[in-house]
């Protein structure tokens, strides 16, 4: 009896047959996780909870449009797929853990040409076999087929946190256009306003023509401006409509609800009176800041959440279990298989009636050579448990990387807002003085088109970074896996 014939024997008289199990490779990536590297996902990956986060957060609007967008989305139906593809492995691998059981039905007529008769033989049986799994090449599988289970839930997480993310970034730059629309607006009435004043005085020989051409083109500039900027608001709804599959008549009527409902950002009416052009007293109030959720445990325990990380993860595991059943297809294979049923031999009118059952063939199959197949195939498994190693190491550096780009982003935008605010009030204060000495002919219309455009820049500029800080806040969001809320502490 050789080696190899000995080590089968030896392991099919152990307890469960399952001793000799051959051991795949512990994963090597601890070093490189959280504590809590399998911490369950941010709201327990529910689609309700997800949703429930986003009431909390922010406006019933956006929380809507994320439901809707999640709903209609290919990314996320194709994560719901991949999860039945995946429990559907998952239940194939585990089945080949235990014994296979067929039913089986025959039926045949014979004449033997002997002392036995001519006869009918029919027979029902039941079939069993069972390959012992020895050296642990389908417990490995299994473990391999949950743990990409696994990941496939975690994955269908991150389609629908990405979703969420792309979302609430179209929104807020909805919302962000409109802001700049307002802004536009107003800046094109006040440019009217000084190019009817300006054509007034020229009438009556106060204002040379040049200037009357100057203010006619500014005034004509800026009603451009605003219907460059509406029309960019229009592309945003509709890639919003793209986005959600709302109806945009429902969408703009929506939208428009919730600006009055001071959901969204809104932009003073202008103070009339003395003549003064539209926009003199316009001030930029925003209100679609979303507010911000707990940071104070980022980043470690934001690592052990996202789906992508634990995605990474699982796969290390599913490789490792790859390299163990891959190894154990290099050692002997024994089989078991039986049969117990009923026959019935049929002839001359009598019936004949038979149990049978039979144990065997009890069989051992020895690898003696395959041209170095298996050997390969263990190689190969082993190259991807090395490269998901990588991999995994990769994600949660650039994980980290993803919450201190978020962190610094608004720690930054925060700074400048205040500058922001500052210079805002500054500009518009001189405007307002400029224009004032302007209508009462003691500034020239170059230094009143000159304060309107720093003033105008400032506007502008003040709504592009509350728009920065609202995409800092969601790529938060995104970077922890998809929301964080602290754990109830107890007093």
């Amino acid at each position: 009896m050789n080696r190899t014939l000995r080590v089968a024997v030896a392991c099919a008289m152990a307890a469960g047959l399952g001793a000799c199990a051959v051991k795949a490779p512990a994963p090597q990536v601890a070093a490189q996780a959280p504590a809590q590297w399998q911490a369950p996902l941010p709201h327990n990956g529910s689609r309700a909870n997800l949703a429930t986060w986003w009431r909390e957060q922010t406006d019933t609007l956006l929380a809507d449009l994320i439901d809707a967008a999640q709903t209609v989305s290919p990314t996320v139906s194709s994560a719901a797929s991949r999860i039945a593809q995946s429990r559907a492995d998952q239940v194939a691998a585990g089945a080949a853990l235990v014994p296979n059981l067929d039913g089986t039905g025959s039926v045949s007529r014979a004449n033997q040409q002997s002392l036995t008769p001519m006869g009918t033989t029919s027979q029902v049986a039941l079939q069993a076999s069972w390959e012992v799994d020895l050296f642990g090449a389908n417990r490995a599988a299994r473990d391999a087929a949950q743990a990409r289970y696994e990941s496939a839930q975690a994955g269908w997480h991150d389609a629908r946190v990405s979703v969420a993310a792309e979302t609430a970034n179209q929104y807020f730059a909805l919302r962000a256009c409109e802001q700049l629309m307002e802004v536009a607006r107003q800046d094109a009435a006040s440019r009217a306003d000084t190019a009817r004043l300006t054509e007034l005085s020229a009438g009556a020989g106060f204002e040379s023509p040049a200037n009357l051409a100057l203010a006619r083109a500014s005034a004509a500039d800026g009603n451009s401006r605003y219907l460059a900027q509406r029309a960019s608001c229009d592309v945003n709804v509709k890639a919003l409509v793209a986005l959600t599959a709302m109806a945009e008549p429902e969408l703009r009527r929506r939208l428009a609800g919730n600006a009055n409902a001071g959901a969204s950002a809104s932009i003073g009416n202008a103070a009339a009176g003395d003549g003064a052009g539209a926009g003199a007293g316009a001030s930029i109030t925003s209100a679609a800041t979303m507010p911000a959720f707990s940071v104070t445990e980022l980043p470690a325990q934001t690592l052990a959440q996202r789906p992508d990380v634990f995605t990474a993860e699982r796969e290390v595991a599913a490789a490792s279990a790859e390299v163990g059943s891959a190894r154990a297809q290099r050692y002997p294979r024994l089989t078991i298989s039986g049969a117990v049923g009923i026959a019935n031999f049929h002839s001359g009118g009598v019936n004949t009636k038979t149990d049978t059952w039979n144990i065997g063939p009890v069989s051992v199959s020895v690898p003696i050579f395959d041209a170095g197949r298996r050997r390969a195939n263990e190689d190969a498994a082993s190259a991807r448990y090395d490269a998901a190693v990588v991999s995994y190491r990769a994600t949660v550096r650039q994980a980290v990387s993803d919450v201190e780009q978020a962190m610094v982003n608004l720690d930054s935008t925060a700074q400048r807002a205040i500058d922001a605010s500052t210079a805002t009030q500054g500009y518009r204060a001189n405007f307002n003085a400029v224009e004032q000495r302007y209508q009462n002919g003691m500034a020239s219309l170059f230094e009143l088109e000159d304060a309107r455009r720093t003033r105008l820049a400032a506007e502008q500029n003040q709504v592009t970074l509350a728009r920065e800080r609202n995409a800092a806040w969601v790529a938060l969001y995104r970077a922890a896996g998809g929301g964080w809320t602290a754990p109830a502490t107890n007093n």
